[in-house]
């Protein structure tokens, strides 16, 4: 065996690529379409508020040059460095989410964001990837956790913890997002499917009480049935949002000719940029990118699957974490925008207008990149911390 220190000193083979070149391509193609969509979708918005057309995209080129950037040097670290950070990569992410509730900036009534200077960061999107480690560390150092239910107790306490702070901002959307991961990696680590079920039949019941204590909630989930019962109050966003997407047919009308983006259609470069892309691109468009975002996560678990095999168990955790992350997301933000979800504000992975969201998402990437890294040198018989 080759020792550890001679990691990043050698590589692979001669012959061989050192990364997964499909799954870096695809991202920068990804997001390379993202920049263009937000610049088209945000163009009219832009111009008549704030006076520069190129006001989202420069911001939105900025945000991805940060995130290039911290993808890169999370790239660089083993995940054994990973792994050994984790605890105070959860407990820095619980602190942002306490934070925000005293400090954050409020926006439609919802504190999710600290303004720090020019850009805002949304905790919620750290505390994900958080989860993620957590988890992933967890269950590599308590094999035996999942075989007594109440081991897992301390940890779903914490993970409680940092949910209660996500609605306390409120952010729903989030909050179902970081449960389904929880419960999904749970899942996948072996759960007994009763207690599985359990877990399951509690968190459905929780999230239909949140939504019945909430008459806004209520709303959403009542106008997602018929939105053209209230075109113009509850179910605005979702019927321009269908419209958009009927406008466009099987070929869309055409990059920069949606009208939707036309003051019509709220958050049209945010949470709603699928529905900009189905108007613009049409229905093969949007199949197009339900593909990408498909093979994303068919990738991140077969990464994922190969670290399992060859022992390396913290590295198999993450990327099923992250596979989960980026699937669950992405259907429901695509989800919303057909109408087969009630409204909710989750930005489309790689896609959608936001900094925080963007740059974790490239991180995320760079840490499914290392996991494959890792497994290839352990093929090919260099020494790897499992």
């Amino acid at each position: 065996m080759i020792s550890e220190s001679k990691l990043l000193d050698r590589p692979v083979l001669k012959s061989g690529h050192k990364i997964d070149q499909s799954l870096l391509w695809m991202v920068v193609l990804l997001t390379a379409f993202s920049l263009l969509m937000i610049y088209s979708a945000s163009i009219v918005y832009a111009g008549q508020e704030n006076g520069d057309k190129m006001f989202f995209l420069t911001r939105q080129a900025a945000f991805v040059a940060t995130g290039a950037a911290a993808a890169l040097a999370a790239a660089k670290i083993r995940l054994a460095v990973w792994k050994k950070w984790t605890p105070l990569i959860f407990g820095v992410a619980l602190l942002l989410l306490v934070a925000v509730l005293g400090v954050g900036r409020e926006i439609n009534g919802a504190k999710r964001w600290i303004q720090m200077g020019p850009v805002n960061l949304q905790p919620t999107e750290i505390f994900k990837l958080a989860v993620i480690l957590y988890l992933a560390s967890f269950f590599t150092r308590k094999a035996e956790v999942l075989r007594e239910f109440k081991k897992i107790i301390p940890p779903g306490m914490l993970i409680g913890l940092g949910l209660g702070l996500v609605m306390l901002e409120p952010d729903f959307g989030s909050f179902v997002v970081i449960a389904v991961i929880a419960v999904g990696m749970l899942y996948l680590a072996g759960l007994p499917w009763q207690w599985f079920s359990v877990m399951v039949a509690v968190g459905l019941m929780m999230m239909a009480g949140l939504v019945a204590a909430a008459p806004y909630r209520v709303a959403r989930v009542t106008s997602f049935l018929d939105p053209f019962k209230d075109p113009f109050g509850s179910g605005y966003q979702l019927s321009h949002s269908l419209m958009a997407i009927t406008r466009g047919e099987w070929f869309g009308v055409g990059l920069g000719a949606g009208l939707e983006k036309r003051f019509y259609l709220p958050e049209a470069h945010t949470d709603f940029i699928f529905a900009v892309i189905g108007e613009e691109f049409g229905f093969a468009g949007m199949c197009v990118l339900v593909f990408c975002y498909g093979w994303l996560v068919w990738r991140a678990f077969s990464i994922g699957k190969q670290a399992r095999d060859l022992e390396l168990f913290f590295g198999a955790f993450v990327a099923k974490g992250i596979g989960i992350w980026l699937g669950i997301q992405s259907f429901f933000n695509i989800g919303v925008n057909v109408g087969i979800l009630p409204t909710k504000g989750l930005p489309l992975p790689l896609m959608s207008y936001g900094g925080s969201s963007v740059v974790m998402m490239l991180v995320c990437v760079a840490l499914l990149m290392r996991v494959d890294y890792e497994n290839r040198l352990k093929m090919r018989g260099f020494k790897v911390e499992g």
